[in-house]
């Protein structure tokens, strides 16, 4: 679908949240300030890994325009961490996708993900990457939906085995390769 593209202050900051019957969400691009409250939130949220809140801090500074917040009420309920590889410009990597479970079965995350690929940071990308467990079935969903309601296709190929990355003590990481992406996305 051909839309109009978002300004830059739109895409920063939705000045139009999203309705929800619990009230509405609003996406904004992270602040150091929110690294903790995001932390916190992942860890809310297994299976997802926790990384360090120094991770997330860097995450809501250096690559604040390629992640996005969702939140409601004041609350930080939505979360989504991603970047664009240096060597690969073309790609939209997506690390992780947190929603807490007061905000779970609205439909956030795929809306979080039309947030932060409409914005101008991603002008040029023609795929959405991310790494899923084959048993991450929530994941798979929200990737294969987000494919379909944009007419992508979804490939996957092993990115990171159990036994040569992980030394057995991890599953194997799927790369679900997204592509190819519209030109412009609404959110």
């Amino acid at each position: 679908m051909e839309v109009p593209a978002k300004t830059t202050e739109r895409a920063r900051d939705s000045e139009e949240p999203a309705h929800t019957p619990k009230g509405r969400f609003t996406f904004r691009c992270p602040r150091p300030e929110d690294g903790f409250r995001i932390a916190s939130l992942i860890a809310r949220c297994p299976p997802l890994d926790t990384n360090s809140v120094y991770c997330n801090l860097l995450q809501c500074s250096d690559f604040a325009d390629t992640c996005v917040v969702a939140e409601r009420n004041g609350e930080i309920q939505g979360w989504i961490s991603g970047y664009r590889p240096p060597s690969a410009p073309e790609k939209l990597f997506i690390w992780q996708v947190a929603v807490d479970a007061a905000a779970r079965g609205e439909g956030l995350a795929g809306r979080m993900l039309d947030e932060l690929l409409a914005r101008p940071a991603f002008a040029g990308t023609t795929m959405m990457t991310t790494t899923i467990t084959e048993d991450n079935a929530a994941s798979w969903r929200l990737f294969g939906a987000f494919a379909r309601r944009h007419g992508a296709e979804v490939a996957k190929v092993p990115r990171f085995e159990r036994e040569v990355h992980f030394g057995g003590a991890h599953d194997t990481e799927w790369e679900a390769r997204i592509a190819p992406l519209p030109t412009t996305i609404t959110s």
